[in-house]
């Protein structure tokens, strides 16, 4: 059975369904939860001719994206810890979300991805694009989808 979860989450409105779906699901099956946070890299722009200004607004970026992360992370943990379920939180920056998601479950030694979905629809999907589907795609590890 399923003894660890990995559970991205973005601040969203559907990470809270996200959370709440996953402490439900740990909780039946007695399984711990590894809550993460995908921060995207920082684009390249006008100041990456300028060294010193283009490292100012790397460090910059980087502590919006740790804040960022820690703040939804913490979130996670107190709904877990209100639940009794065993919370770890983790985040990365990658550019690439899906890729993100796939390789932080496996260092993690997940044995099962749980994501929300938005539910667009096929047109939806062609225009925005679906990063379940990707990681379903492309996952060896199981995916867990609530709508």
């Amino acid at each position: 059975m399923y003894q660890h979860l990995f559970v991205p989450v973005d601040g969203s409105e559907l990470s809270q369904r996200a959370i709440d779906g996953s402490i439900a699901l740990a909780k039946q099956l007695g399984a711990r939860i590894t809550g993460f946070v995908a921060e995207p890299e920082l684009a390249l722009s006008e100041t990456s001719h300028n060294p010193q200004l283009f490292a100012q607004h790397i460090q910059e970026h980087d502590a919006r994206n740790e804040a960022h992360a820690k703040t939804l992370l913490g979130r996670f943990e107190a709904s877990c810890a209100a639940a009794g379920v065993p919370f770890q939180g983790q985040h990365a920056t990658n550019s690439n979300v899906d890729d993100a998601i796939i390789d932080e479950a496996d260092k993690a030694g997940c044995d099962m991805i749980v994501m929300v979905t938005h539910g667009r629809g096929p047109v939806g999907e062609f225009l925005f694009g679906s990063h379940t589907k990707k990681i379903i795609a492309r996952s060896k590890l199981p995916v867990f989808v609530l709508h």
